[in-house]
């Protein structure tokens, strides 16, 4: 079987991988993702394109230094055109969930494949979220629920815990949700010999 190496240090990214069955290590990136941001937007870039080229520029990455199939990912979160970033503390996180509420906003998650330097593959896959208009009494449960977890999440949520409660509508892959679009990587996995076909 082909070396794997996953480009992230995501829990959520490792556990999907690590559930769907794929052996693998993990070395993170050490890119500067406010750098990659800046440059791609000031370029005209969407928040899909900052989350492609971040997830593209994590692969190559690692895999310029690595022998094996690097995976590298990313997940934006779009509102209205403006690229949102990880809340940096819990009032951050409750202004950003009070904003969202009642509204539309997208996630944006890509993945791409390396391979000595070069990208083999990428893909974005795009969800179409709407929290519920929940009340600032359920809103201040779910922060104490949550902790500092909820930070680790652009959206402030994490659908496999109590974030689920947060949600009216849902349009999109779970996995790709989750921050990494699975089944079209294990295709891709598949084909290069890092999986049993």
């Amino acid at each position: 079987m082909s070396r794997v190496i996953l480009a992230s240090q995501s829990a959520a990214r490792s556990q999907i991988l690590a559930g769907a069955g794929v052996n693998f290590e993990k070395i993170v990136s050490g890119v500067d993702e406010d750098l990659v941001k800046t440059r791609i937007q000031g370029e005209g870039g969407s928040p899909k394109a900052v989350a492609q080229a971040l997830a593209e520029i994590k692969a190559m990455t690692v895999s310029a230094d690595q022998p094996g199939l690097v995976i590298g990912a990313d997940q934006t979160l779009e509102v209205e055109g403006a690229l949102y970033d990880k809340a940096l503390d819990r009032a951050e996180a409750r202004a950003r969930l009070l904003a969202l509420r009642g509204k539309p906003h997208f996630l944006h998650s890509a993945v791409a494949l390396a391979l000595d330097g070069e990208v083999l593959w990428s893909e974005t896959a795009c969800a179409t979220l709407t929290l519920r208009d929940f009340s600032e009494a359920f809103l201040d449960h779910y922060l104490d629920l949550e902790g500092d977890d909820l930070l680790g999440s652009v959206g402030c949520y994490r659908l496999e815990g109590p974030g689920a409660q947060l949600f009216a509508a849902i349009e999109g892959d779970y996995f790709a949700i989750l921050g990494l679009p699975l089944i079209g990587l294990l295709h891709q996995l598949r084909q290069r010999g890092a999986l049993i076909p």
